[in-house]
């Protein structure tokens, strides 16, 4: 199942959380060998994970941690834009209508709908929320994953070559795409609004983004 869980709510969900970061740590520094830094338990994070970011997080039926994104608004600092500006020709996004996607990370053995699931997710965040657009860093491996999906980003720009390319993308989720999204990852579209009402109650999320 999708859960929507702040950064200051993870303490509830101890085993979820800590297999998230571990499987963070296996995704970015084992086998994509980023420079990111893991802690002596075995889990990566980074500083915007204390800015209290919303998490979507798909929960296995063990309790664990299948597969996770984090969300900022560009409002509060992001990643893209305090250290990919260059991609973008120096310019900044900041909007209350546009959040940061980042983390995208799947456990090894998470099923391949568990990257839609996620997706469906972040289109339940821009329902409920009000969101336009989201935008995040993405490398040459990530193109197949969101053509499968039925979610590919608007490239704002790129650099390097091949496997070493990186893109700033913007996406946006319409309707259709939704169902689409929704159908690869085995899920009523029912069933994922049920999921994020019982995160935040039914019409809270937009109430506040209105107010917001």
């Amino acid at each position: 199942m999708l859960r929507y869980i702040y950064a200051d709510q993870l303490s509830r969900h101890p085993k979820l959380a800590a297999s998230m970061f571990r499987d963070r740590a296996d995704q970015f520094k084992t086998r994509l060998g980023w420079d990111v830094s893991v802690d002596a338990t075995g889990a990566e994070r980074d500083e915007y994970d204390h800015m209290n970011p919303l998490y979507v997080i798909w929960e296995l039926p063990d309790g664990t941690h299948g597969g996770s994104m984090r969300f900022l608004p560009t409002t509060e600092r992001t990643m893209v834009n305090d250290h990919f500006t260059d991609l973008m020709g120096g310019g900044t996004i900041t909007s209350p209508l546009i959040w940061e996607c980042t983390r995208f990370c799947l456990n090894r053995d998470a099923p391949s709908r568990v990257a839609a699931a996620l997706m469906l997710g972040g289109g339940e965040i821009m329902n409920g929320f009000g969101v336009k657009h989201f935008v995040g860093v993405f490398d040459a491996r990530m193109v197949r994953i969101y053509r499968m999906i039925g979610s590919s980003p608007e490239v704002l720009g790129s650099q390097g070559e091949g496997r070493d390319k990186i893109s700033v993308g913007l996406w946006e989720f319409a309707p259709e795409a939704q169902a689409k999204v929704a159908a690869r990852a085995g899920v009523s579209l029912e069933l994922s609004r049920l999921w994020f009402d019982r995160a935040f109650g039914r019409g809270v999320a937009r109430q506040l983004a209105c107010v917001g």
